[in-house]
């Protein structure tokens, strides 16, 4: 059938630029592969250029299938499975960027292209370890490739391709019959909602940068194996086992940003599985670096490096594992739902974890060790301890974490409890204590040996102040974060002296150590943003505070969410609300022009008068065929708090008519009425009464109702409804109580002793809000400190560069010949 509007260049032209990477990583990887073990140096130059040649190829190749996928996505062409699953024609230009990535086809595809860039500037920076470290890259690019080709062989589907067109994903749907079914497909699916947030934007392609850049100092670690040349490597790969450090932490805490802004769990970090999956590469990364610099000192450590840095590579492919092969959907938010390439995903872990390991094994004795074990008052010793410290943590997050994929293979049904956070923080706590005081004793020992005398003398300065600004912080800051009982209390305590040391120190050795040189002061810069984060981790944490205690009237949430109903305020539409420190009033709420979402204005007011401003969470449409809503939190920044608040309900929400009717009952003072929350007593019925809403005039005949509402948790309320007539003509002025959902009418005088009142239950009958509020104070000092880590590792990695390029243009003089000149003859 000739199908009219479809547009199928690109996709062919997609496809062919897929196979076309394929062939040219392949062929990269074999003519480095060749170079690095060729005999004679002309050869290996010449399988060199065809390797340079190949990868260029295959690079260019990934950025135009890039380029490509954009185009499809931009210009709505629907006949294309990955733009109508993944977009819509409401999305904004930048969100449309963000479909891409959005799919699994997208995200690897953004991998290998950062593959790609990494490898085009090693190609002119590596030199000698070229051949070897780009035949690692060049492999990787071809199991890259393989999970976008989306080809069968024999029934065996490999990859899955981003241009696969609609009418072939479903294929036996009836609309397909028709050639112009283009013209009934209006719009696409659309982009998740969660992923509508701007820094969805730039966390997916940081994170993926850190992600593609640990393959770096990992194939430099196969090289130095490979090659036998096993510490040759080290500072050569250490300015990039840097960045990696820096950009890889960067993506992280862009994540933790973006789910304190998109998720309403209330904070940026929740221990979920894949922000688990992404940190325990990180921490042995950081653990490789610092045993890297152990070893360029004093040879001590190489054994570790190679270590950590193939296992951060490998955990880097598990982690991919995770995430895409739907083992998590059930437990994060992050992770993809299953698609099918399971098989591939766990060979993409076993083609390196085989050899990689097998290379490791097998050189480990005649990897260089220092038989002597360093002295305990040395740099070098408490480096490897704080390495060690790290790498067992991420065991211990890793395992944690794996325990989905465990009990499915095993059959079992291991659990960390039902509250996610308290396993994980009862073992970090003594982390960060030990990590902190490490990090805040080590700069001031030297390699090989300290004098003790003089190290503790250097010490006794940040140590007294750190312990003053600490138990000042934990007496006057009132730090009582007793949650999880008074053992993790006196933690808390220790953690926050630890991270407060750690500044402290650190800054001082800026100083002193250092002469206040802050162009050799990376590590110390670094240091002391991780002690910044960590003080405002603890605080953030354990000074959060529930702003929207709601004893009065608290929303049914059901029996096991009772906390969460005490913990978010009801807000009627035009209601001024008391919130304890603050007055909230719903103001109003708008949908936008594609009634995808919903805005609320909150209007938060301080009890003194001195503040006023408004919020606006938001409520947004699930879309990919989820039913209900999810919501997006708003902040109030401060210098030294967040007012943070998102809409956990909304009549809003509810897409049902309102078909609740008013029922009639006679009554007579003193009856009592219930109702489904509670019930009424009709106390008195007052004649010709004046109130704000009704205002007599003469000859008007009016009475009014009083009756005392009582709630289910005894809570006392009134309702007075009116009836009176006028110029012949009856009037009803009802009265409706928001909390409880009634609405209460006089409709007429039944008897001398009976009133005849209609009563009407719903929830749906004002607008309002279940909100939740939050407060979090110092929570600035998280991304501070994430900053000035990243800053600490950019400018060690400067330095790194810096000191490469003397060694660099000895070696070059050293290869030039040396041109002999006469000296010139005395006169004498």
């Amino acid at each position: 059938m000739d199908y009219i509007g479809e547009h199928l260049l690109p996709g062919q032209l997609g496809h062919l630029l897929v196979v076309l990477s394929l062939v040219a990583s392949i062929v990269a990887c074999i003519a480095y592969f060749k170079s690095a073990n060729a005999k004679l140096p002309d050869e290996a130059v010449s399988w060199r250029k065809i390797g340079r040649i190949a990868f260029i190829t295959d690079a260019l190749s990934v950025i135009a299938v890039f380029g490509i996928i954009l185009f499809i996505i931009v210009q709505h062409y629907y006949e294309y499975y990955y733009a109508y699953n993944h977009s819509d024609r409401s999305l904004s230009p930048k969100f449309l960027l963000a479909s891409i990535w959005e799919g699994q086809e997208g995200s690897f595809l953004l991998w290998t292209l950062w593959h790609s860039i990494l490898g085009l500037i090693l190609i002119r920076t590596a030199k000698k370890w070229e051949a070897p470290v780009m035949t690692v890259i060049s492999f990787a690019q071809i199991c890259m490739a393989t999970m976008v080709l989306g080809l069968y062989v024999f029934n065996l589907k490999i990859g899955s391709t981003p241009f696969m067109l609609t009418r072939h994903q479903f294929s036996n749907a009836p609309i397909f019959n028709n050639p112009d079914y283009l013209s009934m497909v209006q719009d696409g699916v659309g982009l998740n909602q969660l992923l509508q947030n701007y820094w969805m934007v730039i966390h997916p392609p940081v994170l993926f940068l850190g992600f593609a850049s640990t393959i770096v100092p990992f194939a430099f670690a196969i090289a130095g194996l490979w090659k036998k040349e096993y510490g040759g490597w080290t500072k050569t790969a250490l300015p990039w086992s840097l960045f990696s450090g820096g950009i890889l932490g960067l993506g992280i805490m862009m994540g933790a940003y973006w789910a304190y802004e998109s998720l309403s769990f209330g904070g940026y970090w929740a221990w979920d599985p894949v922000e688990n999956a992404s940190l325990v590469p990180w921490l042995i990364l950081v653990a490789g670096i610092h045993t890297q610099i152990v070893y360029n000192a004093t040879g001590h450590s190489l054994r570790a490096t190679h270590f950590f840095f193939i296992a951060t590579f490998l955990l880097i492919l598990y982690s991919t594992y995770l995430t895409r092969s739907g083992d998590l959907q059930d437990t994060s938010v992050h992770a993809f739902t299953g698609s099918g390439m399971n098989w591939q995903l766990r060979l993409l872990v076993f083609v390196f974890l085989v050899p990689s390991l097998w290379l490791f094994i097998a050189r480990y004795k005649k990897i260089p060790h220092i038989a002597k074990e360093e002295n305990s008052y040395s740099r070098e010793f408490w480096m490897f301890i704080g390495s060690l410290v790290l790498f067992l943590s991420a065991i211990f997050i890793g395992v944690a974490t794996s325990l989905p994929v465990i009990n499915k293979i095993f059959g079992t049904s291991f659990a960390i409890g039902e509250d996610r956070e308290f396993p994980y923080n009862r073992i970090m706590i003594f982390v960060a204590v030990v990590l902190g005081i490490l990090t805040a004793i080590t700069q001031y020992l030297k390699y090989k040996n300290t004098a003790k005398g003089q190290f503790f003398k250097k010490l006794a300065l940040p140590t007294g102040i750190a312990l003053a600004i600490s138990i000042s912080v934990s007496v006057w800051g009132h730090v009582n974060y007793d949650k999880f009982g008074a053992g993790f209390l006196t933690a808390i305590h220790l953690a926050l002296f630890a991270s407060i040391y750690t500044v402290i120190a650190n800054a001082g050795y800026i100083w002193s150590g250092m002469n206040g040189k802050l162009k050799a002061a990376g590590a110390s810069v670094a240091h002391v943003g991780f002690g910044i984060m960590l003080v405002g981790v603890l605080i953030s944490s354990s000074k959060k505070e529930v702003l929207s205690m709601n004893f009065i009237n608290p929303l049914n949430f059901g029996p096991d969410q009772k906390e969460k109903g005490v913990e978010n305020l009801t807000l009627y539409q035009g209601v001024r609300t008391d919130m304890g420190k603050y007055w909230a009033t719903y103001v109003e709420d708008s949908v936008t022009e594609k009634g995808k979402m919903t805005y609320f204005r909150i209007d938060m007011e301080s009890k003194d008068g001195k503040e006023r401003f408004p919020l606006y969470p938001d409520l947004i449409k699930n879309t990919k065929g989820q039913e209900g809503y999810s919501n997006n939190p708003d902040a109030r920044h401060y210098w030294n708090k967040d007012i943070f608040v998102y809409i956990n309900y909304s009549t809003k929400m509810q897409e049902t008519k309102d078909t609740s009717q008013y029922r009639a009952q006679n009554v007579k003072v003193g009856d009592t009425i219930f109702y489904s929350n509670g019930y009424m007593i009709l106390d008195s019925v007052t004649a010709n009464p004046q109130t704000d809403k009704y205002k007599p005039e003469p000859g008007d005949v009016g009475i009014m109702a009083n009756f005392s509402v009582v709630t289910r948790e005894q809570t006392k309320l009134k309702a007075q409804p009116l009836l009176y007539v006028r110029d012949n003509n009856t009037y009803h002025i009802m009265d409706s109580v928001f909390s409880q959902g009634l609405s209460v009418s006089l409709s007429k005088v039944a008897d001398d002793k009976h009133i005849e009142i209609r009563v009407k239950e719903s929830a749906q009958m004002v607008p309002f809000i279940a909100l939740k509020v939050l407060q979090f104070p110092f929570i600035k000092l998280v991304w501070l400190g994430t900053v000035l880590m990243v800053i600490g590792f950019i400018m060690s990695m400067v330095r790194r560069i810096s000191l490469l390029k003397p060694i660099g243009e000895a070696q070059a003089a050293r290869k030039k010949p040396v041109v002999q000149q006469e000296e010139p003859v005395s006169g004498n």
